[in-house]
């Protein structure tokens, strides 16, 4: 198997598109097309990390947290990010990050917090915005249903927990080829007036080139009509955070506490109790003070995220419990995740999850 054959694999379960923008996700060292030994999973992939691979006879490292972030002008060992990508490249191990195409993702690092937490009823906290775009297509009767099937079959159409939407409306059609042209249905220099089939579906943008290919593949005409519109509609299943529900609802410090242990928390930090019970929670692994009106408007009863300044702990206003219980902490269980995921879908090839503590803070 070539690592190429893996990460197509992993971009399945966090597409590269669902990144945020300031990110630096995918394949940072190797090639794709080197056959791949074995595949370690980490949160981090510094240089202990690396050595574990070699060690393992892994060749491939999927970490979260890209190791390679912003620009590098020399590589010289002389800090933790060149001395691992100086190893790395020296014993021919690729790494690929996730980050926040994960963080995205309906069944991502939100997700898996929420399911640590025991959460239910779960929503995205902060839908991801200009993500949809819209596909009007005009054909024959007699190429409709074949066209539609094969744009559902590209992606096309899916909407929440619904697949294969669409919106079809039968409409009269003009047109008159020139002496070059070779209609389907006429002849070249015939005014035609043609009973068509119009042919509206919803997709994410990062499917457009597959969708087009779809289309210009099972149309029948010698040129396709087609428009792509971008919707303002926010994408209600990929986002940043999520809320959820507990079953029946605890006191305060009860709830830190549960978090504490579930989340195997060194401590923490939290603004004034509100003597309301909590049931409704919002949460965001890793840094998520930008969300904090987000989880106030999503009329939550506590966020759980990480990395609060001093001041940040005000905007609670008294709405809701804001707890910061640590970066690594807060996405502690996503290299589970994904070594989880893998091995399900390639379950005859060696998936092993790092030994190493990456967690840079220490609590005394």
């Amino acid at each position: 198997m070539l690592i190429k054959d893996i990460l197509s694999v992993l971009e399945q379960m966090a597409p590269l598109a669902y990144a945020e923008d300031f990110d630096n996700v995918g394949l940072l060292t190797g090639s794709p097309d080197t056959t791949a030994t074995g595949v370690l999973v980490c949160h981090d992939a510094l240089e202990s990390v690396i050595d574990e691979a070699i060690n393992k006879n892994c060749n491939l490292v999927v970490c979260f947290h890209p190791i390679l972030f912003s620009g590098l002008k020399k590589i010289t060992g002389k800090n933790y990010v060149e001395r691992a990508i100086i190893k790395a490249i020296k014993n021919d191990i690729a790494i690929y990050a996730v980050h926040t195409a994960l963080d995205n993702h309906q069944y991502g690092v939100n997700k898996i917090f929420c399911d640590a937490l025991g959460l239910t009823n779960t929503k995205v906290l902060i839908p991801k915005e200009n993500y949809i775009r819209k596909l009007v297509t005009y054909t024959i009767p007699e190429n409709h249903t074949k066209l539609r099937n094969a744009l559902f079959d590209a992606g096309a159409g899916n909407i929440g927990n619904y697949e294969n939407c669409s919106f079809n409306s039968q409409g009269l059609g003009t047109y008159q080829g020139n002496e070059n042209s070779n209609p389907e249905v006429g002849n070249r220099g015939e005014f035609m007036e043609n009973t068509e089939i119009k042919i509206e579906v919803t997709f994410e943008k990062h499917l457009e080139s597959k969708i087009l290919k779809a289309l210009f593949s099972n149309h029948v005409y010698e040129e396709v009509a087609y428009e792509i519109y971008s919707l303002n509609n926010s994408h209600q299943n990929i986002g940043l955070g999520m809320t959820g529900e507990f079953t029946e609802p605890m006191e305060e410090k009860a709830f830190l506490n549960f978090v504490k242990d579930k989340m195997q928390a060194g401590g923490i930090r939290h603004s004034a109790y509100t003597g309301k019970p909590i049931k409704k929670v919002a949460v965001l692994g890793g840094s998520g003070s930008f969300a904090i009106k987000n989880a106030i408007a999503s009329e939550a009863d506590a966020f759980l995220t990480a990395d609060l300044k001093y001041h940040q702990f005000y905007e609670a206003e008294g709405k809701l419990l804001l707890a910061d219980i640590g970066h690594f902490e807060s996405e502690r269980y996503t290299k589970n995740y994904i070594v989880d995921y893998l091995t399900k879908k390639i379950p005859n090839f060696a998936f092993i999850l790092s030994e190493e503590n990456t967690n840079p803070v220490k609590y005394l």
